[in-house]
């Protein structure tokens, strides 16, 4: 009697998870298994994921479209909303982009428009495959660079969770955020060469109530740019380097920009790069306004210019040299930034003669060179407020005269 009295609850127990899972499958949608997608890494994985974003998009009840483990070879892939109700990616392979950058008339690869209650998750890889397009993308190509794409654009989209994603060797920007609002990235991994021009990590614009948590970024460019338009954004326990920093702008270069305000950076490490906590605006051009800004509880690991405001930024020689830059910087702040520099400045406030920052607190400093003479402060068009121990002494150093060539 008791092996019968065993089989009971154990049949009973499959009979309940055979049910649970065919009120789940009916809402799952995998390219595999019902698109016919091959994870050969040569077949183009467009159409299958594509049919499977609109029958999923589709759906009246939550869905989930899955892309299993395996290499794909996309050539692009423009996934739009709304859909009816929340919908969900898993990406569990590896999904890599044409090698050759001819194969791009447009800056897209992957995209989701208009697209509102979305998550992304899974563990998988978007692969750029960008080292052609590295070779090519100079200062000079501007027609080349154009048509490069971003590895994954969310354009319009609203509360969202980006989590456990990696995007590899993008040919240009990682990832960008545009007109996006209440959207997390979330335990992200990027990766580029440090040489690779113009990959940014992440990258927004005109977006309220985005979050960067807990992330890896590795690149060419910017960890992280914020463009005009940006409001409400938490940056906190980033790992940045190599790579630009992570940069409020460029900005002042367009007509027509839209505040950012209200940004904050926190707990961060930036480890071997040229930039630290920056702000970059372009002199002369356009105006602008940038206000409540606070980098805080900031390690910095032999960083070129670990805390930076500069507002004649003019990478490649190429702008106004002899005009001021016109946006207002204000209610700006760095408390509790700590590590070392790679050069003896450490701290440059390089604000406009025409409308000088206001508002800019140093507070609990602590950056020593790694070279033999001390760090330095220099300040041009700003009378920071201070609090605490300071260490370099602010304002200790000569104001450059010259626009600064740095990206």
């Amino acid at each position: 009697m008791a092996p019968h009295l065993n089989i009971v609850p154990s049949m009973f127990v499959l009979l309940l998870l055979f049910i649970s899972a065919s009120k789940v499958q009916p809402d799952a949608f995998d390219v595999v298994a019902k698109f016919g997608a091959k994870a050969d890494g040569k077949t183009d994985l467009s159409k299958p994921f594509l049919d499977a974003w609109k029958e999923a998009c589709a759906s009246v009840t939550p869905s989930t479209v899955v892309i299993p483990k395996g290499t794909y070879l996309l050539s692009k892939v423009n996934l739009e909303g709304p859909c009816k109700a929340p919908i969900k990616i898993n990406v569990q392979g590896t999904i890599q982009a044409p090698a050759d950058p001819s194969a791009f008339k447009d800056p897209n690869w992957v995209r989701f428009y208009s697209v509102e209650n979305f998550k992304m998750f899974g563990g998988g890889i978007f692969d750029g495959q960008g080292s052609i397009a590295y070779e090519k993308n100079t200062c000079e190509n501007r027609e080349f660079r154009s048509k490069l794409p971003v590895n994954i654009r969310f354009d319009f989209v609203t509360n969202a969770l980006i989590q456990d994603i990696t995007s590899k060797d993008s040919k240009l920007f990682h990832i960008n955020v545009f007109a996006c609002k209440n959207i997390t990235l979330e335990r992200l991994k990027i990766e580029a060469p440090d040489e690779s021009p113009n990959t940014d990590g992440i990258h927004m614009g005109k977006s309220e109530g985005v979050n960067i948590i807990a992330s890896d970024i590795k690149t060419g460019d910017d960890c992280i740019s914020i463009g005009d338009g940006t409001k409400n954004m938490v940056i906190k326990e980033i790992t940045c380097g190599p790579g630009h920093g992570i940069s409020i702008g460029s900005l002042g270069k367009f007509q027509n920009e839209e505040p950012v305000e209200g940004i904050k950076i926190s707990n961060c490490t930036i480890t071997n790069t040229s930039n630290g906590a920056r702000i970059k605006t372009w002199p002369g051009e356009h105006g602008g306004a940038v206000s409540e800004i606070h980098f805080e509880d900031i390690t910095m690991n032999n960083v070129s210019s670990p805390i930076l405001i500069d507002q004649q930024y003019c990478p490649w020689n190429k702008c106004k040299k002899n005009e001021e830059s016109k946006v207002k910087l204000s209610n700006i702040s760095f408390k509790n930034i700590r590590g070392t520099s790679a050069l003896p400045e450490a701290i440059r406030f390089i604000c406009s003669g025409s409308s000088p920052c206001q508002n800019v607190e140093l507070a609990d400093i602590d950056i020593k060179h790694n070279g033999a003479e001390p760090a330095t402060s220099q300040c041009l068009n700003v009378k920071p407020i201070t609090v605490g121990k300071l260490n370099p002494i602010p304002c200790s150093g000569p104001a450059p005269k010259t626009p600064s060539a740095t990206a």
